[in-house]
Order: structure tokens, then sequence, then C-alpha cells
């Protein structure tokens, strides 16, 4: 993926050329640098002659963008709707290596062409409660992508990927509104085709439909007997979609005439919106629509929000493709803002390059992709041609020379090495110094950042001690408890002491190794002192680690003193016990739970003694070296 440098995202629609200039920013997203875009009118339907047309218009844009001249020259493209074959599919829950088979023959029963006459990719969506498939499958003619491929060259420019309009929109909606709730659809509204898409908890369906803008200039034109350039004019200045018998018509016979077939077309997208959504709750299971985003240049028509907010009774709003996306500051957002709406697929084919999107399809031909491998490495291929060739000649017309040449230069540098190498190991000496010097404070480093440690340690095994005489863990039976020094388990007194504390081993004199200490032995490192054994950080007898000429210590054994609480009940003293293990495990930023235990060593008293013993071994978070 491209990182370090702006790229462009092209629209080619079937009247219109959208274009954009993206770069990577500091926060992950984008950031847009510049964008146009340019109508063609009706010149750019017919298939003969579109290619020219389309190369004429992208030519005129690039120089001329609301920025300026745009400055990139690697591309992705978006193919226009009415030139893409796109089919929701499902498969049955199969073994997940006969998968792209099973794929590969329903293209070639879905596709309307043979397979080699297309470019053809697939998406798998996602599965159903089922175990089933869902599979989205987008075919191209082959000589649509060359025809893009063409254009892109004779501009200057680098084909980078091939997308279809409705995973574009689709990556668009989810980049700026994954947080959206329930079954949301997005309608964008082109000159030839509309594509309806729906997003529910993850999920995703689209359809294209054959109904754009286009007819309401067609049928206008038809009526009026006006060129399509005229109508199509007085469609953008004057039009508007009627909204009924219940409103009186315009006075501008042509304004009402505009208003009349507006709304005639968008029932029928309607009609076709409302087939859609049957389909969509019966056959895929989803639920109903809750909101509808508009999005596309016919949807800038005036009251086409309202149209549908009456039509389907769910809230209409536009779409915002670049609600995600950082603006150039340059940029005036005003005017940006009365086409931003229609770079939904621009914008989807922008964020290609920044992550991972939930569609992602690519209609470059196997060739074209053998050809930018080989354009990759063709430059270095002629470097090592010119590299050989330049040797050879060398080597053939200045042999002799070179002989000679070689010989003095190798007789005065045998002179000078000499000095060189008794330098160089004076240099090497210094080196080992300065390394070990290096080592050397970084140890006392260490030892310093370590000091307020034991203040820590010993001010939070204080709190936990004062804690028990409130958390002391006893469970008094019903009725116990009266009497002198009693009356229920808040009345119980408890208080504990330390008398000792020791560096151990651990439970089961089992040591830590801590990560990041140097090696006993090593070079560089102390050695081990008498009676401890290499790989052992405390020593014999539980005495701390040295390691590195630095003690460790990673155990504690604390030697305590309880008040005998035996008078609440046999097992008071345990339980007490037991409950300030407890609360010396919680302690997590002190100690480590799995290391902090009770050493079984619990004086068995009489009643009538005051006091008892017990140990525990406390396991400390970080070692303290000393």
């Amino acid at each position: 993926m491209l990182k370090s440098k702006s790229f462009l995202c092209i629209d080619f629609g079937a009247t219109t050329v959208k274009v954009a200039e993206f770069e990577p920013n500091e926060t992950g997203s984008l950031r847009l640098k510049n964008y146009t875009l340019r109508s063609m009118g009706q010149a750019g339907f017919p298939e003969d002659g579109r290619e020219a047309v389309v190369l004429g218009t992208l030519q005129e844009v690039l120089a001329q963008g609301v920025q300026g001249p745009f400055e990139a020259d690697v591309i992705n493209v978006c193919a226009p709707g009415f030139q893409v074959f796109s089919k929701f599919v499902k498969l049955p829950a199969t073994d997940p290596g006969k998968v792209e088979q099973i794929i590969q023959y329903e293209a070639q029963q879905n596709v309307p062409f043979p397979l080699e006459e297309v470019v053809w990719d697939y998406q798998i969506l996602g599965s159903t409660p089922t175990g089933e498939l869902e599979v989205l499958l987008v075919a191209i003619k082959n000589e649509v992508v060359e025809s893009l491929f063409r254009i892109g060259e004779q501009a200057g420019l680098e084909m980078n990927l091939v997308d279809v309009s409705s995973a574009a929109l689709c990556n668009a909606y989810r980049f700026n509104y994954g947080d959206a709730e329930g079954c949301v659809m997005l309608l964008d509204i082109g000159a030839r085709s509309s594509n309806l898409l729906f997003f529910e908890q993850g999920r995703v369906y689209s359809r294209s439909i054959n109904i754009g803008a286009n007819s309401i200039t067609q049928d206008f034109a038809n009526e009026v007997k006006m060129k399509w350039e005229e109508s199509e004019k007085l469609k953008i200045e004057e039009g508007f979609v009627s909204l009924g018998g219940a409103y009186e018509e315009p006075s501008n016979p042509h304004q009402a005439l505009i208003s009349k077939i507006a709304r005639q077309v968008m029932t029928r997208l309607h009609i076709q919106m409302n087939q859609t959504i049957q389909f969509y709750r019966g056959q895929q299971g989803g639920s109903a629509p809750t909101k509808l985003y508009l999005a596309g240049g016919a949807s800038l028509l005036p009251y086409t929000a309202q149209f549908f907010a009456e039509k389907l009774n769910v809230p209409v709003d536009y779409f915002n493709p670049f609600r995600n996306i950082q603006i150039d500051p340059a940029i005036n957002l005003e005017e940006m803002a009365k086409v931003a709406h229609q770079f939904g697929e621009v914008v989807g084919l922008g964020i290609r390059n920044l992550a991972q999107c939930p569609v992602e399809l690519n209609l470059l031909p196997a060739s074209h992709l053998k050809q930018q491998s080989f354009n990759a490495k063709r430059l270095y291929f002629v470097g090592s041609v010119l590299c050989v060739l330049v040797t050879l000649l060398a080597f053939g017309g200045f042999f002799g020379w070179m002989v000679d040449r070689k010989q003095i230069a190798l007789a005065e540098i045998q002179k000078n090495i000499e000095p060189l190498e008794r330098n160089s190991q004076v240099l090497q000496q210094a080196n080992q110094e300065l390394n070990a010097a290096k080592a050397l404070s970084q140890q006392y480093i260490e030892l310093i950042s370590a000091r307020p440690r034991w203040a820590e340690l010993l001010s939070g095994i204080q709190r936990i001690l004062t804690a028990a005489s409130t958390n002391h863990g006893i469970k008094l039976s019903s009725g116990e408890g009266e009497g002198e020094g009693a009356g229920g388990s808040n009345e119980v007194i408890a208080a504990v002491w330390i008398e000792r504390m020791d560096v151990t081993a651990g439970a089961g004199g089992a040591p830590s190794i801590r990560a990041g200490a140097m090696p006993v032995g090593e070079e560089g490192g102390a050695l081990a002192p008498p009676g401890t054994m290499p790989g052992n950080p405390f020593g014999a007898a539980g005495q701390p680690a040295v390691v590195g000429g630095i003690k460790e210590i990673g155990f504690l054994n604390v030697t305590c003193k309880a008040l005998n609480l035996k008078r609440h009940s046999p097992s008071a003293n345990r339980e007490f016990v037991e409950a300030l293990q407890t609360n010396f495990q919680s302690a997590t930023n002190l100690f480590l739970p799995e290391g902090t235990t009770l050493t079984n060593r619990i004086d068995e008293v009489e009643l009538t003694n005051h006091t008892f013993g017990f140990s525990v071994i406390l396991q400390l978070k970080d070692v303290i070296r000393f």
C-alpha cells in the first residue's frame, strides 16, 4: 500500500469525471489535498468514442483542480456502474478448500459473458445463521478495463487498482458511519443507473437499478423537442421533484414539466427500491430499513429527500463521505459541500490505500498485474545490463594500464597498512573499555532507580497489616461472639505485627529468574560467590542473588505475630491468616499472587495464649536490586 506520497482517485461516471488527490495523514486517516469534477455531457453515453471523450475530460481536469494542477501520478479507478456486472450469491456450507472451486463454478453460471472475456473478482462477505456463505461476484468486460488502462497511460498515470462503484460506496460508508445502528440504506442516484446498498450489523447487500437522472433529461428533451444539453441545463437550474397534486404547479411551463417528469422517474425508482427491500427482507433475512442516505448528482434536485421520506416513511439525510476525512485548510469548505455527496466512490477508492477494507475487489487483469511486477523490476534489470557492459569495456580497453596502476597502488597500500592496523588494535581496545564503562554505569543507574522501592514496599505492607484489623475474614456462627469482647463480627479485635523479615527463595525453594539481569559468569559480569549455583538468583540458604555484581531480592519471608482469636472460633486464627494472605495477593502493584502464599507454619496455641505466630512468603512484582 502507498504510504509516503499522495495518490489520485478517479470515478469515471456515465456523464462526469470526478478526481480527488489524497495523502495519508499523521492520524492514520486521509487528507484531501485537491479535487474537481467535470461533466462530459451526452458525449459520455455512447460506447463508440467514449474513450476519447473521457481522456480529453481527464486531461483537462488534471490541470484544473480547485487547488491547481494535480501532482500525483498513481491512480485508483472506479469503473462506471452501467459497465459492471455484480450479483450476490449464497453458497452452501462446504470444506474451505473447495470454496474457490465452487465460486469459480458460480461465476461461470451467473456472469452473462464467457469468463475469458471478462475480468472478475469476488468477496466473501460473511455467512448466514445456517452456515451458507454470502459472496459478491463482480465482472467487467476486458475491453472496458483495457480502455481504462489506455486512458491512464495516455494521461501519464500509473494504474494501481480498478474497483466498482458499489464496493467503493460500501467502504466509504463503513469508514464514515461505522457506528450506525439498525438497517440503513444508501441510495446513490447516477446518470444512467443507481446503486442501492443495505447496511445492517456488519452485513452489506447491494443492487444496481437501471434508472438514473438521465431519464429526466431525455424525457423532457423529447417532450419539448429541445437539445439534450439545453434540457440538462434547465433541469439543473430550474428542476425539482414535484410534491404531488396537493401543491400548486409553478407558472413556468418548463419548470412544471420537469418537476412532473422528475416525480415520475423517482416514482419508478421508488418502485424498484420497494421490490429490493422486500427481497432483502424475505430472501436475505434482513430487517426493515430505519434510515436512508442520499448520494449522487441527481439527489441534488430539490425535494428529492422529501419525496423519499414521504414514500418510505423513514428519515432521509445526505451522505457525507468526507465525515472522517481531513480537509486541507486551503480548500473552500463551502464550495466543497455543494458537491461532497457525489464523491462517495472517490473516497471509497482512497480508503483502499489506507487499511484493510470490508470489501476489497480489484479488477486489474492478470496480464497487467504481471506487467506491474515487471515494471517494478525493469529499472534494476536495465541497470544490471549497463553495469555489465561498462565493466567489460573497462577491462577490455584498459586492462594493461590497470595492471600497472594496481601493482603500484598495491605496494603503496602495503606500505601504509601497517600503521593503520596498529591504530585499529588501539581503537578496538578503547572501544572495549568504553563498552565496559557503559555497562558499569548502567548498573549504577538501575541501582539508584530501585532505591524508592523499599519505601513503597514497606508502606504497602504497613497498609495491608493495618487494614487487617477490620478486614479480618473471621466467620462467626449465629449466637457466637456474645459476652465480653464479643457482639458480632464487626466487634472482633484483630491485630498483627511483623517480628522478622527475611530473604527467601520462594515457596518450595524455587527461585524466579528475572529477564534483563546479567547472567552469572558472562563477560562483563561478576562471578557467582562461593555457595551459589549459576542461574540461581538467590544463592545458598535463600540469600539474595548476585547477578553481574548486583544483588537481587525476589521473595520475602515475613514472620508475623497476631492476637490469638480462638476465643471467637477454633478456626479463627487460620481464617484471619488466610484473609491476610488474600489481601497480600490483591496488592498486585507490589506482589505477584502466584508466589505470595502461606508457609503452612501457623502456631497452634491454647485459648489462654495472647498471641500466635505465622509466616507468609511475598513474591515481589519487581525485584529489588542493591
